[in-house]
């Protein structure tokens, strides 16, 4: 069962989305909140396995919430879901943690499957959503053939399990590695391919490793 906490200050939105999900027999709502600060504190008390975060919200924003939760729990997984599709609210969420971002039209079945998969750890973006942050990330992607000489064996066995959505802490138990090593493997590769953060190279990996 994937318990969720629904994050949004429109409680009529926060009531259906409860209402679509809640016929998901491996999905079940466990939480609420209005705002940024209130997910916080309800991200420590329940410890869902998935928070649907809003981003525009008074008191304390999406983008805020998500940097907080993901600093201190990092094993709980954010999907955005939003009205917004402002480049800014998207790569300053996905850069704070969070693993997929989703527009409010999106379909509840396809909702509920991107909850499966971030669940998972697989990163899951909108089809308009893609397209802008991948042309943000084309510029500096590294072709899929010259990766080989920039990293070691090790090196590139780190890189897809970043874009499983592993942490440091999962990828040190998998590889049988400290975490302070890994951490080091992340640096070196995220500076060899030139990469701006650990959501780039996990798209990156998704698409040319996995």
């Amino acid at each position: 069962m994937i318990r969720l906490l629904l994050v949004d200050d429109q409680d009529i939105f926060r009531q259906g989305l409860v209402a679509l999900l809640s016929v998901e027999t491996d999905l079940e709502v466990v939480g609420q909140a209005r705002n940024g600060l209130e997910a916080i504190a309800r991200a420590k008390a329940l410890q869902p396995h998935v928070i649907l975060m809003d981003v525009r919200m008074p008191v304390c924003d999406g983008v805020q919430a998500t940097r907080e939760i993901h600093q201190h729990y990092p094993w709980i997984r954010i999907l955005v879901l939003t009205t917004f599709d402002d480049d800014e609210y998207i790569l300053q969420s996905l850069q704070m943690g969070a693993l997929g971002y989703l527009l409010k039209r999106t379909p509840a079945q396809e909702i509920a499957s991107a909850i499966r998969s971030v669940s998972q750890g697989y990163s899951q973006l909108g089809p308009t959503i893609a397209l802008k942050v991948f042309s943000q990330l084309k510029s500096s992607q590294p072709s899929p053939n010259s990766y080989q000489d920039l990293l070691s064996k090790r090196e590139i066995g780190v890189l897809k399990l970043v874009g499983q959505g592993r942490n440091n802490q999962e990828i040190a138990q998998e590889l049988h590695l400290s975490e302070g090593t890994v951490k080091n493997y992340v640096t070196q590769i995220l500076n060899k391919l030139e990469m701006r953060d650990r959501i780039q190279a996990a798209l990156w990996s998704q698409q040319n490793l996995l």
